[in-house]
């Protein structure tokens, strides 16, 4: 079946053998796994998934491609190795797939546009997979692990929710139709919201318990993190703690600044994800 590739999906086919395996080693996927797959397309990451015996939860939009899967997998759903759903993963309730409760992975080639809303929805739900091995932009991808040394709004997202790894680069050319861009797979795991509910060391506490303010601001530890993260990163060009002043007082922020020893001068860039974490739990 011919399928021409829908630029306003963001379809791009994966057609080379070596990345598909490069994404299934990263998966570290077992017999015992149930993986995610999105917008599987033509099916070759799919058949790559299946291959490993795991169960695969497959969800496309796209009606034709749909039909099409459904006929070439008929054995594997008819085993109920692959449950295969019509929707838009953005609008998608994996509990109504009943494997809420289930360690389920995220494994899949995904579209450029909804890298970051995808990103968002599984990292903060509370049915978070315990990993996500995605092809993305290579651009993104290399902003997430920081290659630059410089951290972003997406890069502290992904990283206080878990441990990403850049596994490899993946040429346009292995696409079909190419995209204008180079991808590149990334792997992160040990995904969970641990970081949020660990306090702070007893001696950072005992000395400024007068600056944690989180639970008076009628916000969950994880919700004020992004609102004192975003502010942080609101004009880029400017320190930090200027940003920061626009919604916390600046001597509670000198306080936290020296406590964490982080300098008043810097960026929001120059600040690494667990002193973001640290200054979210003092303010």
């Amino acid at each position: 079946m011919y399928h021409k590739a829908k630029k306003s999906m963001g379809q791009n086919f994966l057609k080379s053998a070596k990345a598909l395996s490069q994404i299934i080693s990263a998966g570290e996927i077992n017999l015992r796994d149930t993986v995610l797959e999105i917008g599987p397309g033509k099916g070759a990451l799919t058949e790559k998934l299946l291959e490993t015996s795991c169960t695969v939860v497959a969800v496309e939009k796209d009606k034709s491609l749909f039909e099409f899967l459904n006929e070439k997998f008929a054995e594997y759903i008819k085993n109920k190795k692959l449950i295969l759903t019509e929707d838009d993963i953005l609008e998608f309730d994996i509990s109504k797939l009943k494997i809420q409760n289930k360690n389920y992975k995220i494994v899949a080639n995904i579209p450029y546009n909804i890298t970051g809303a995808i990103l968002k929805k599984f990292l903060s739900s509370e049915n978070q997979p315990a990993s996500m091995t995605l092809l993305v932009q290579k651009e993104v991808a290399e902003r997430i692990v920081t290659r630059d040394k410089k951290e972003s709004i997406l890069s502290v997202s992904v990283k206080v929710y878990g441990m990403p790894k850049y596994i490899a680069k993946v040429p346009a050319r292995y696409f079909s139709p190419a995209p204008k861009v180079d991808s590149a797979i990334i792997h992160i795991g040990g995904i969970n919201k641990e970081k949020f509910n660990t306090p702070l060391s007893s001696s950072i506490l005992n000395e400024h318990i007068d600056l944690l303010g989180c639970k008076e601001r009628g916000q969950t530890p994880e919700d004020w993190f992004f609102t004192v993260v975003k502010t942080g990163f609101a004009h880029k060009r400017k320190m930090a703690i200027s940003n920061l002043s626009e919604i916390l007082k600046r001597e509670d922020l000198g306080k936290a600044f020296a406590t964490l020893e982080i300098s008043e001068k810097a960026r929001p860039e120059e600040i690494p994800t667990e002193k973001w974490l640290a200054l979210s739990k003092m303010l």
